[in-house]
């Protein structure tokens, strides 16, 4: 009520001012509706000054400091300056953002519901071809590769896709997809082409010095296996453990080359898929197994079903058959290893059961890298390349399956291959 004083005390004022004109003149109703109109156009006057403070964002200088009126403008004014500060603190923050955007070497892109795009960042220019122009296009409309069209369909946030870019052949890119709104996502693509081209020098090096040592490797086996054959009346205890050794050692070697190449041509070359007869290869592998010398009736095959595989046989051969030894080795001469064929439900699956020495939770992840040994203390020594579960990986995924390790330290391990529907 206090602020309305100022303003009933002119409307006040301007009431005797009627009366008295009425009284001297006789017309109070002229007087009354002039004196209304000079109030009316004060308030226009405020009015029109308050435009003017709204527009410009600056109080008027006339502006009243007291009464309802000065109140509102206080307000008015307040507020307004409240605002440019947050519009002026919001344009630094969204210059930063675009800077700190520009700056970055992958390309983003905000996207819409239906995979409009929303925004992108420079990067997106130069790796995915987009233009200003293309703001509110379908991304799919703009790259036609089949499989970024089927990624986008999908959406799956959990999983990446290696293609080519648009703009430039030679660069690959990882394209990754996050969810950060019920109707918006972000698409990053990172260039990879460095670390592909030193994945591409890594296994043209690997696969070039495997051929080179085949033949000398051969040769050398081929003196070394005649230097034991020969009959001498009196053989040196020293020669004959050196020539030994080194025969030992070259077949060491031998297995090491062969497994890279192998595991060489898991990587590039395409494979011929026929159908497999699964049960039988499973045999072929253990009775393969015992004729190593592992020890007999140490393999305990068990066929549920007969069901085989769409696949490259020698190809599952090498990934069963080193799944197979490995349990062999790395378990006691006593103990039994299950390999056990079985479907479930849409999957076809293979267990190779040990009862080693088990494998530590925090070893599980890197045991299928190249090389790689887990340090335990053995009571024998289990020797091999280190490339085993590699080739076992990367042969399971050229079909389509999964490898699943479940082991605990001295109790044993379990490998299951999962095979897909589709390769059934």
């Amino acid at each position: 009520m206090y602020l309305w004083k100022k303003d009933i005390l002119y409307l006040l004022l301007a009431g005797l001012c009627a009366v008295l004109v009425w009284r001297f003149t006789g017309y109070f109703l002229e007087s009354l509706l002039l004196i209304s109109l000079s109030y009316s156009i004060r308030l226009v006057y405020l009015t029109q000054q308050l435009e003017r403070s709204l527009h410009s964002g600056i109080q008027a200088k006339n502006a009243p400091k007291d009464g309802i009126w000065g109140k509102v403008y206080q307000h008015v004014f307040h507020t307004t300056e409240a605002n440019i500060k947050r519009q002026k603190k919001l344009t630094r923050i969204i210059k930063k953002f675009s800077k700190s955007t520009a700056a970055l070497p992958d390309a983003i892109v905000v996207l819409g519901k239906k995979n409009e795009i929303r925004w992108f960042n420079p990067a997106a220019k130069s790796v995915l071809g987009l233009r200003k122009k293309d703001k509110g296009e379908y991304i799919l409309n703009l790259i036609h590769t089949p499989a970024f069209i089927s990624f986008i369909q999908d959406k799956k946030t959990n999983t990446v896709l290696n293609i080519k870019s648009p703009t430039d052949e030679r660069i690959t890119l990882q394209i990754k997809i996050a969810s950060y709104d019920k109707n918006s996502h972000l698409l990053v693509a990172h260039d990879i082409s460095y670390l592909k081209n030193i994945e591409r020098m890594r296994k043209d090096f690997v696969d070039n010095i495997s051929h080179e040592l085949r033949t000398p490797l051969t040769v050398l086996k081929g003196y070394l296996e005649t230097l034991l054959e020969m009959e001498d009346e009196n053989p040196s205890p020293l020669l004959i453990h050196s020539l030994q050794q080194m025969s030992n050692q070259s077949q060491r070697m031998q297995s090491l080359v062969d497994d890279l190449l192998l595991l060489a041509n898991l990587e590039t070359e395409k494979s011929e898929q026929l159908q497999v007869n699964i049960p039988a290869l499973l045999e072929q592998v253990c009775q393969e197994s015992k004729v190593l010398g592992l020890t007999e009736n140490r393999i305990q095959l068990i066929t549920d079903c007969q069901q085989g595989l769409k696949g490259n046989g020698q190809e599952l051969h090498s990934v069963f058959s080193n799944l197979i030894i490995n349990a062999l080795k790395y378990s006691a001469d006593d103990s039994v290893v299950t390999v056990h064929w079985y479907q479930e439900k849409q999957h076809l699956i293979l267990d190779v059961i040990d009862q080693g020495e088990g494998i530590a939770e925090e070893d599980l992840p890197k045991i299928t890298e190249r090389f790689y040994r887990v340090d335990v203390k053995r009571t024998r020594e289990a020797r091999g390349t280190g490339l085993g579960l590699a080739i076992v990986k990367h042969g399971l995924a050229r079909h389509d399956a999964q490898l699943v390790i479940n082991s605990e330290l001295g109790k044993g391990s379990t490998f299951r291959c999962v095979f897909p529907e589709e390769g059934i």
